[in-house]
């Protein structure tokens, strides 16, 4: 007679590890990030790099200290630091990656349990804090010198979304505008995109359902002006952050509607945000925060039920 054994779910199992998706997000992440240096300069290279590696090394730390054994080897410390150097203007002064690295590791994701636990995306919450904190030198943006590996030296340069008559929605695609290191190069980014989306380390519900209630919003505000619309689309942080923040498993619903109304949720709170504030600020990275907060309770509501759960009663 052979015998069973009776265990704990999940009961379909395959070789994905987190290590191989946070891999999968980095290689995503590479196009953008090479843009971000070929417009900026090495400066570029520079932020990233320290950001990438005291994120790992608080990461480390952290789990030294607390006596854990070391997680930095599921590459989710380099992912964070990736994200917030992307979302830093390349005129930032060094220490800035630093402190924002220490601030996303240890005071959002770490002290919240680690991986999976964290409630708000981390790098987000580190560049919500910075931007509240230093807002001058977070919003200094440098001028693109593509090819020029020396950039150019800090000046005040309006973002798109504050000068929306000096740039072409063609170099609104390719990047050749001021922004910060990774979110300018749209191509660069819908190439990664369409990257994690082949690998299935993402689904098309949030970032669909993001840029569309947006759009939808901002084309029926504007009264139908397709080509404004395009613009506010192609403009700051939103495809960075409706592909590779907001798509976060941690902060976000894992269920299809729940990704949908999560997705429908930040489009309408950027929405708000960029047409009736009337404000040059970039407001995605906010947008997704206050969602992340919400998502809990979007889950709870759409989320299965476990197979075998008894209703209680009362």
């Amino acid at each position: 007679m052979s015998k069973y054994v009776v265990s704990s779910s999940p009961h379909l199992r395959d070789n994905v590890s987190t290590a191989r998706i946070m891999q999968d997000v980095c290689i995503a992440l590479a196009p953008a990030c090479v843009a971000g240096v070929l417009f900026f300069g090495y400066r570029s290279a520079v932020i990233l790099a320290l950001s990438v590696a005291a994120a790992v090394l608080s990461e480390w730390f952290y789990c030294k200290a607390s006596h854990q054994k070391s997680t930095i080897g599921d590459w989710s410390a380099v992912v964070t630091g990736l994200l917030l150097a992307m979302n830093l203007p390349s005129t930032v002064p060094y220490w800035m990656p630093v402190v924002g690295s220490v601030i996303a590791i240890l005071l959002v994701k770490m002290i919240f349990g680690g991986i999976g636990q964290n409630f708000a995306n981390p790098a987000l919450a580190a560049r919500a804090i910075l931007s509240l904190s230093w807002a001058s030198l977070m919003n200094t943006f440098a001028k693109p010198a593509f090819g020029n590996l020396a950039g150019v030296d800090a000046v005040a340069s309006a973002t798109p979304i504050a000068a929306s008559s000096e740039y072409t929605l063609g170099q609104l695609l390719l990047g050749n505008i001021p922004g910060t290191i990774g979110e300018t190069c749209k191509l660069a980014l819908l190439l990664g995109a369409a990257y994690l989306l082949w690998r299935g380390v993402i689904s098309w519900h949030i970032p669909a359902a993001f840029i569309g209630t947006f759009a939808v919003c901002y084309l029926i505000g504007t009264g139908f002006n397709v080509q404004v619309t395009l613009y506010q689309v192609l403009s700051g942080g939103l495809i960075l952050g409706a592909f590779f923040m907001a798509t976060d498993y941690s902060s976000s619903p894992a269920s299809d509607k729940g990704k949908i109304i999560f997705g429908i949720g930040c489009g309408l709170l950027l929405f708000i945000f960029r047409f009736c504030k009337k404000t040059p600020a970039e407001w995605c990275s906010f947008a997704i925060l206050l969602m992340n907060v919400v998502s809990p309770l979007i889950e709870r509501v759409t989320g299965r039920k476990s197979f075998g759960e008894v209703k209680k009663n009362g």
